[in-house]
């Protein structure tokens, strides 16, 4: 009797599959009306673009809609990123497989050390991101709403923050 390591996986079809770099790897996929959500190594694609798991700030599964919070940089200072949440996405999907446990498996384990602090008139979370290809970590702040992130009363607390964090690590 034949012994099939690869028996029940699913495959990609080839015209599916995006434009993986070469140490690209398809980790799980499912169709989302005409398209393919493709979950790899590095990032899940959807039309037609990979976002690195590092950028995904939130991603909720109800059993059909695959929900993604992508993060936009809005400030880039010495030693870290300032982050603010993009317009979520909403993926149907018709056959999601193990596509949605995946995406909450790379985007969890991508977040390293979240600390919520208080400063001048608010909040904010420092956090390191391990990005995918890459060794290190890349810290991350998310201002709380109403925090002014132009207050100079802010920019160093925080800047001091996110040094404390990167020293106790």
């Amino acid at each position: 009797m034949a012994f099939s390591l690869f028996k029940g996986r699913r495959v990609l079809p080839v015209e599916r599959r995006p434009a993986l770099e070469r140490d690209e790897r398809v980790l799980a996929w499912a169709p989302s009306g005409d398209e393919t959500v493709v979950a790899t190594n590095l990032g899940l694609w959807w039309d037609g673009e990979r976002v690195g798991w590092h950028r995904i700030d939130k991603a909720a599964w109800d059993g059909t809609v695959l929900a993604i919070t992508p993060a936009t940089v809005v400030a880039e200072r010495a030693g870290y990123e300032v982050v603010a949440d993009a317009p979520p996405v909403r993926l149907p999907l018709t056959d999601p497989d193990h596509l949605p446990h995946q995406v909450q498996l790379r985007v969890t384990n991508s977040v390293r050390y979240p600390l919520h602090h208080e400063v001048p008139g608010g909040g904010l979370w420092v956090f390191a991101r391990r990005v995918p290809g890459q060794d290190g970590l890349a810290w991350t702040v998310r201002y709380d709403e109403g925090t002014d992130p132009d207050n100079p009363a802010v920019v160093a607390a925080t800047d001091q923050l996110v040094a404390a964090a990167r020293n106790d690590l």
